[in-house]
């Protein structure tokens, strides 16, 4: 066999777009895992993403065979990477050079810092990166559940977020997250202002009491960004914002609603179970400890 590799940043053209996609439902149906996801491929597109992907083709077959991506989600020069293999390509080396120059890439890049991303039970995981010097930091659960059209409750208006709920969504997060007042701010503009994120507001009684973001992503809503305020727990309002995020995606035609939780983080699991959610699958990250 003969194979060539490049690297190409993003945003990608729709060719290569169509090839890592087409990878991806390959090893899809032999693993059943969602790898777009994890691959970043859906923002890959985007022109304000920051990042690159290493692929890997088997020039005979004239296809692509693996696939690297690497992203700087916040802009702070820190790079959250993953790698993917085609199945009948694994054990021959591939993911040895692919990591080699997916490195090389981030050293030429300047990036002060990195989390390698694995999914639970594959063969590129735990075993594989310990063995390139990398060590367990911590894992993210993906649940997810069915969109359905759902009876809101009468005492508790969703509706978009203004600018007058500022201030309101700045004591939610410092007491949900112990964020500082400039880290809300920040998130509050992120996700009011980015493209594809719909930053959404729970009022009771003329009260803002909890927060939800949602982004379409393919036939889903992801939800991310979920806070209620500490004096309204217990009232179900958690359970109100998730149940919205399912109403509004069964409105616009999305199949699931999903989201991401730190395995660790059990109080948001039993909410997230309460609420229908189930894991789908779970990804561990790891740092590098150096050459």
């Amino acid at each position: 066999m003969n194979f060539s590799m490049m690297t190409v940043s993003f945003p990608i053209d729709e060719e290569t777009y169509n090839e890592i996609k087409a990878l991806c439902e390959e090893s899809r149906i032999g693993d059943g895992v969602y790898y777009q996801t994890v691959l970043n491929l859906p923002v890959a597109r985007d022109y304000t993403a920051l990042g690159f992907f290493v692929l890997v083709y088997d020039d005979e077959a004239e296809k692509l065979v693996g696939v690297a991506s690497a992203i700087d989600l916040m802009g702070l020069n820190t790079y959250e990477w993953s790698m993917l293999v085609a199945p009948m390509y694994r054990q021959i080396g591939i993911g040895g050079a692919l990591l080699n120059v997916l490195r090389d890439g981030l050293e030429a890049r300047g990036a002060e810092g990195e989390l390698a991303l694995a999914v639970q039970g594959e063969t590129f995981g735990r075993a594989y990166l310990e063995s390139r010097n990398y060590s367990y930091s911590f894992s993210e659960a993906t649940l997810e559940a069915k969109a359905e059209e759902i009876r809101l409750r009468e005492n508790l208006i969703m509706r978009p977020f203004q600018v007058m709920d500022t201030e309101s969504l700045v004591a939610i997060f410092s007491e949900a997250f112990g964020d500082l007042r400039e880290e809300s701010l920040e998130l509050i503009q992120f996700n009011s202002t980015t493209e594809g994120l719909q930053l959404w507001v729970a009022d009771m009684d003329g009260k803002v009491v909890g927060t939800v973001t949602s982004r379409k992503e393919g036939d889903s809503q992801w939800v991310t960004a979920l806070a209620v305020h500490p004096n309204m727990e217990g009232q179900g309002i958690g359970t109100a914002l998730l149940n919205w995020v399912k109403h509004i995606a069964f409105q616009g035609g999305e199949k699931m609603v999903m989201l991401e939780v730190e395995i660790e983080n059990e109080r948001a699991l039993s909410l997230y179970k309460r609420a229908g959610f189930l894991k789908s699958m779970q990804i561990d990250y790891f740092v590098y400890g150096g050459r």
